[in-house]
């Protein structure tokens, strides 16, 4: 945990905004609800427990079964969850009290977890708003549907106050991303050690993950390794390494404060890139490049994506791939064939962060309106830039024959690209390289003190060894 002053201060900035968004008296509740223990196959083995981001931001407390309540009248805060008993005494040993786990984050008043739902209950009795976040586990939902607000809409004043607070990172924040960005690179650093010819996919995967739990909490989301990078987020690693190919590394370490990394590297099965492969890495390797240099505060990352899109089709006209005038393609997003998801996404608590909560409020100003094109629609973040951002940046180009094949079929491409030549890319798979960048006062930072091998030449080098 953080200095029990960061949970306090955190709580009353949200309490403040709250209070700007409503009149006195008719402020209601903010409850809050940690995961609990979810069995895998039965009550007692359960999967690894992961505490929920939003618990951990306001309360910092990572113990299953937790829950709080937040009086936005009068500024009490009220932390339930049950001191154990003997019987978990013989299996866990001794543990802290409750309250005093409470006070470890600056809250001074706790009661047991049946009083949370007495609570709530006589707040809606009373006619009070009760404010919450989506669910997104099973348990949350039910606990929901148990204090009678299954048919009430999350609280759009909550959701709005949270993420104006979560997507500025404080220093202390910053720290945990370095560090998880370091674990990182010496996640990646045991992917690229062990690429070989002839091994399995899943024991590259088995070293890095176990990395990961060596010096962290684990991954921060299943690791994408795969030598089908046209496929955005293969997770079968049961191929055997071939020469020849391109490796898609898209993966991720958890720092025990829970905080992730989000790297991806595409690596050369045989240490050495062929021209062709060469000649298209090179485009991504640029637009990576390209999407740094033009982040910064007050520019919109969605404005940062149309201009590395350009970049990438001016590339792609050089090799003859698509044909005509660049102005036109980017209009009508001819780019979406090649890269069919956004430049980037918000990372903090979650690697993405709080999606949960709906990907337009997290990523999209008020003025912004999503687009239906393909890549630029799957854009996640497309805000105004203010330091403490912290994004990816993530250029792709994929060669996905069925949506190749899809295009070619309805003429979605208007005659700009030429399928003769792509014939020569469908069995090319794909390529994504991406960093974690940090949005500061004059600029951004690449996140961790090193970055991972990204130039043709520096990945050939590395891959000597």
């Amino acid at each position: 945990m953080f200095n029990k002053e960061v949970y306090e201060n955190r709580r009353k900035a949200l309490i403040s905004k709250m209070c700007a968004a409503a009149a006195e008296g008719q402020r209601g509740l903010a409850i809050f609800i940690g995961n609990v223990d979810a069995p895998a196959q039965y009550k007692d083995n359960c999967y690894k427990f992961r505490q929920d981001s939003t618990w951990l931001y306001f309360w910092g407390l990572d113990n299953p079964g937790y829950a709080a309540i937040i009086d936005l009248d009068n500024g009490v805060e009220i932390i339930y969850a049950d001191d154990i008993e003997i019987g978990d005494i013989i299996w866990m040993g001794p543990q802290p009290s409750v309250s005093s786990l409470a006070a470890s984050v600056g809250v001074d008043r706790s009661a047991p977890s049946d009083a949370f739902g007495k609570a709530v209950s006589e707040a809606i009795a009373h006619g009070r708003r009760i404010h919450f976040v989506p669910a997104s586990r099973y348990y949350n939902v039910l606990k929901l549907r148990e204090l009678g607000l299954d048919d009430k809409k999350p609280s759009v004043d909550l959701i709005k106050a949270i993420i104006s607070l979560r997507l500025i990172k404080e220093p202390c924040e910053i720290a945990q991303l370095d560090d998880a960005c370091n674990l990182g690179y010496e996640m990646h650093t045991v992917a690229r050690n062990n690429v070989r010819i002839g091994i399995l996919e899943q024991e590259i995967v088995g070293k890095m993950d176990g990395m990961t739990l060596g010096k962290g909490w684990g991954v921060s989301f299943p690791t994408i390794l795969s030598q089908h990078g046209e496929t955005l987020h293969n997770h079968l690693h049961d191929k055997i390494v071939e020469p020849g190919k391109l490796m898609v590394i898209d993966a991720g370490c958890e720092n025990n404060m829970h905080y992730p990394s989000d790297h991806t590297r595409t690596l050369p099965t045989s240490g050495k890139f062929t021209s062709k492969q060469r000649d298209i890495y090179q485009i991504v390797c640029d637009c990576n490049n390209y999407a740094f240099s033009q982040t910064r505060p007050g520019v919109a990352y969605r404005d940062v994506h149309i201009k590395t899109m350009r970049m990438m089709l001016e590339r792609l006209s050089a090799l003859d791939i698509v044909r005509g005038d660049i102005d036109s393609m980017v209009e009508i997003g001819i780019a979406g064939l090649f890269q069919p998801h956004g430049l980037g996404h918000a990372i903090g608590l979650d690697v993405h962060d709080m999606e949960d909560y709906g990907e337009n409020f997290v990523g999209y100003d008020e003025d912004q309106t999503r687009s239906s094109q393909l890549g630029l629609g799957s854009l996640r973040m497309a805000r105004r830039l203010v330091p403490g951002n912290v994004i990816s940046d993530e250029p792709g180009i994929y060669f996905i024959p069925a949506l190749i094949e899809l295009w070619k079929k309805e003429g979605t491409d208007k005659g700009f690209v030429n399928y003769a030549k792509l014939e020569e890319y469908y069995d090319f798979g794909g390529i994504r390289l991406e960093d974690d960048v940090l949005v500061t006062s004059d600029g951004a930072r690449r996140l961790g003190d090193q970055r991972l091998p990204i130039e043709p030449d520096e990945v050939e080098e590395a891959m000597k060894r």
